[in-house]
């Protein structure tokens, strides 16, 4: 398509972007400060459950609204028969004749609540979220481990955060989708976790099909109906249980029920819990201590990019490449010692930077495997995006190649890094467009108030395309830009000991639409916890923003040298770590302007 004005732009390409629809609700209701947008495949809406829950908890917000939608589409159809587990048949989740899954669509939100806030309204809540937790099966793209180790992590930390035991959870919601593999390994971790006593288990997917992205915010309503109607819903045509699966309730039953298990498992072995229980439950015990919110320092012991300056490098800080022209590549290295020929065959070019970058920066860590791993992406893979969606278009649907599909969600970048490097702890990906990188070290923060202790691997990594690079130039957004298109790679290991440190983390702060006056407050407050009037440097993203709050300091424009993406503010954040480590200065802000 000709995208070379305004007037041809498709409005499609506006809204690719995952945080775009997020904002677009911010917009329509109003109100919202903090936006963010979680990708990572069929757990996305139990994750983002997970991240509101922890900002009422840690008393950063009041209110959230968290949640999911999903539509079908063509891609999204042929993607899933190519991995060939869609079944033509309804689905039969945990019957021995299953054959794979139904495809949904759909869409569900729910309202959190401080109970100090409910309390002033005079709200009274329909449930509680008293536990949830995420954990990496760190096993394969699409597959889960048959002892389902990563399901089994999800689901005791969840009852662990909620300080309850396996013999308290009265009903699972069970991720249940009905392929062969998946009902076998979730059977497997439910096992391991409740032995002998099983609650009753059902999987709402015959219902509903597998709504994938929305599926854990779909079924968080299910199981607050199930509590507030006092059902447990039975599941549809499971007529021959398969002896090695968990037995499917076939009927609804009317019982008591106080505490549901929600399973949402992703691609990648994403696997998340979230525990749900009644206002009865929790009134009847003590109140379920919120976070201890720690204050002690955050700090960055390494980091490694790539970019358009000499990759795995500090040479940019002496000697930088000026880049020229509409779009710059990235410069990448020799990738011999990051995977083998045969695990690069498989690889597009943003997995090899992620990987290069991350193993880097482990090894100058001196680790092999981090605790934790949080990535962020604006727009993941789209160089093998384009190469599902062309195969489609142009050789037919029966042609579709399942490692472009693999690699076409956002959280594959962060499941290859923790498949690489067998990390089973935390492990999310945020899509935010521009800011994804501030969100994610956002939440690598908010992991350490919560009492984390260890080392959390933050990453942010972009690439483009020419057609992507033609369609964003069609729209009024980056018209007259005045810096070349470009790409971005860094990986930092982020940790609460100061031991062999480059520097420490002041503060991340992100808002959505916010004034100047909002900025210049967010910045005098994050000096002021510093205990800091003013700063040494400044890097900033556009030379039209207001800085004169910081006074007379040195400032540079980082898309000079790094070129505009929507992870340039990571590199800008890798410059900064670098130049404070040698001594070049001793305090700087960086401002990324989107």
């Amino acid at each position: 398509p000709n995208f070379s004005s305004e007037e041809n732009f498709n409005p499609c390409i506006r809204t690719h972007g995952c945080g775009a629809t997020t904002e677009m609700m911010a917009e329509h209701f109003g109100g919202f400060r903090r936006c963010s947008t979680m990708s990572t495949a069929c757990s996305s809406a139990a994750n983002a459950i997970l991240e509101g829950a922890r900002l009422i908890r840690l008393g950063l917000a009041d209110i959230a609204v968290v949640g999911g939608s999903e539509s079908l589409s063509r891609f999204h159809l042929n993607g899933f028969n190519s991995l060939m587990i869609l079944d033509r048949e309804p689905c039969r989740p945990f019957d021995s004749t299953r054959a794979g899954l139904n495809l949904g669509e759909g869409a569900a939100f729910v309202v959190l609540e401080s109970e100090s806030s409910a309390s002033r309204r005079g709200a009274r809540p329909v449930g509680y979220i008293s536990g949830c937790a995420n954990a990496c099966d760190a096993f394969h793209q699409t597959a889960s481990s048959a002892d389902g180790e990563g399901a089994f992590l999800a689901m005791t930390g969840a009852l662990r955060d909620a300080g309850l035991t396996p013999s308290d959870i009265d009903y699972v919601n069970a991720h249940g989708t009905g392929t062969p593999n998946n009902d076998l390994s979730e059977s497997a971790a439910l096992a391991r976790v409740f032995g002998e006593r099983m609650p009753y288990v059902s999987s709402t997917k015959s219902y509903t099909g597998h709504t994938t992205s929305a599926s854990g915010s779909i079924e968080t309503v299910i199981s607050l109906l199930a509590i507030n109607a006092g059902l447990v819903p039975g599941g549809l045509r499971c007529a021959s249980p398969d002896p090695g699966c968990v037995l499917q309730l076939s009927s609804n039953v009317n019982t008591r029920v106080d505490h549901v298990m929600c399973n949402s498992f992703g691609f990648g072995g994403n696997d998340s819990s979230l525990i749900i229980s009644s206002v009865d439950a929790v009134a009847a015990t003590e109140s379920k201590q919120d976070c201890i919110v720690s204050e002690k320092p955050v700090y960055i012991r390494s980091t490694a990019a790539i970019s358009c300056q000499k990759p795995l490098s500090d040479e940019f800080l002496t000697d930088p490449i000026i880049p020229e022209g509409d779009l710059v590549r990235s410069i990448d290295p020799e990738w011999k010692p990051f995977f083998t020929p045969m695990e690069g065959r498989r690889l597009g070019k943003i997995l090899k930077r992620a990987l290069a970058t991350s193993l880097t920066a482990l090894r100058e860590a001196g680790l092999t495997s981090p605790d934790g791993i949080i990535t962020g992406t604006g727009m993941g893979c789209i160089d093998n995006s384009e190469v599902f969606l062309k195969g489609l278009c142009e050789q037919g649907e029966s042609c579709s190649m399942p490692t472009y599909f693999m690699q076409s969600t956002h959280n594959t970048i962060g499941s290859t890094i923790g498949i690489k490097t067998k990390c089973q702890g935390y492990n999310t990906t945020i899509s935010h467009q521009f800011i994804s990188f501030e969100l994610s070290m956002q939440d690598a923060l908010e992991q350490f108030m919560c009492g984390f202790c260890g080392n959390i691997l933050v990453g942010a990594f972009d690439e483009i395309t020419d057609t992507f690079a033609n369609a964003l130039k069609g729209g009024s957004a980056l018209q007259g830009l005045d810096v070349p298109l470009g790409e971005a790679a860094a990986s930092f290991v982020v940790t609460d000991s100061s031991e062999d440190s480059l520097c420490r983390i002041g503060g991340v702060w992100t808002c959505y639409s916010p004034t100047q006056s909002d900025i210049d407050s967010a910045i005098i407050s994050m000096l002021d916890k510093c205990g800091l009037s003013t700063v040494d440097y400044v890097l900033y993203g556009s030379d039209n923003v207001d800085l004169s709050c910081l006074g007379n300091v040195r400032k540079e424009n980082f898309k000079k040298i790094f070129c505009e993406s929507m992870s340039s503010s990571s590199l800008a954040f890798h410059k900064a770590a670098l130049m404070i480590a040698k001594g070049e200065c001793r305090s700087m802000v960086i401002v990324n302007d989107t």
